[in-house]
This record gives structure tokens, C-alpha cells and sequence, in this order.
């Protein structure tokens, strides 16, 4: 998909296919940090058949990396409030093999999400 323009006129392809003249609307959003998004909706007498029908979604480029985030949140972390909230985590500490390692993940994905209170159910692990 290729978009391009000067002032009012843009020109909408997917594919190859212009198909500026076949749009009865768009709308283009593009967050900080996020990929851009286009919404477009063919006209009823669109002359686009093959290229899609009726209103599409469409995302634009990849989605960003999540290691470098990642990375910040987990250097933030501390060594030993991680390590103390591990230990205290007893619904893992059943004997199975990584049970430090599990409840630690437990806690880093629990931390992730913003939940600082009670630790949750461990769901399958």
C-alpha cells in the first residue's frame, strides 16, 4: 500500500492498483512510538473489484521492537525486592523443578502489568 499527496489530493494504491477514485473515505492515525493505521472505505460504485471489498484496516510497517522496552523495565528492577517477592511467592514453591525461576517470571510478568498487591492465580504453568 502506497500513499501520497500534495494538499487535498492524495493518491491511495494497494498493490499497484490506484484506487483513489474508487474511495469514499479514509482516515490515517499515527501515534508516537506506534505503526501508522489507514481505514479505508470503497465507494459503492467502485471500480477496485479484486483489490478488497467494502471497508478495510489496514496497518502500516512493523510493529515496534520490544526488547529495548523490555530492557529499560527489567534494568529498573531490583535484584533484591525481586528475589524477596520470589521467595515469597509459596504458590509456586511445590517442589517442581524452577520453582524460583517460575515464581520470578510470575512476579517480572505480574510487575509488567502493574500489579503490586496479591499474586494471581499461576494459570497452566
Amino acid at each position: 500500500m502506497r500513499v501520497t499527496g500534495q494538499g487535498h489530493t492524495a493518491v491511495v494504491e494497494i498493490g499497484g492498483h490506484d484506487i483513489s477514485r474508487d474511495l469514499a473515505a479514509y482516515s490515517l492515525a499515527h501515534r508516537a512510538g506506534d505503526v501508522p493505521q489507514m481505514v479505508i472505505e470503497l465507494s459503492p460504485r467502485s471500480t477496485a473489484a479484486g483489490v478488497f471489498e467494502g471497508l478495510a484496516h489496514l496497518v502500516i510497517g512493523d510493529p515496534p521492537d520490544p526488547g529495548p522496552a523490555a530492557a529499560a523495565f527489567l534494568s529498573a528492577i531490583s535484584p533484591a525486592e525481586l528475589e524477596k517477592a520470589a521467595l515469597d511467592r509459596h504458590d509456586f514453591m511445590d517442589g517442581r523443578p524452577h520453582e524460583l525461576t517460575r515464581a520470578m517470571l510470575a512476579v517480572l510478568r505480574e510487575w509488567a502489568l502493574g500489579q503490586w498487591g496479591e499474586p494471581e492465580p499461576e494459570g497452566g504453568e
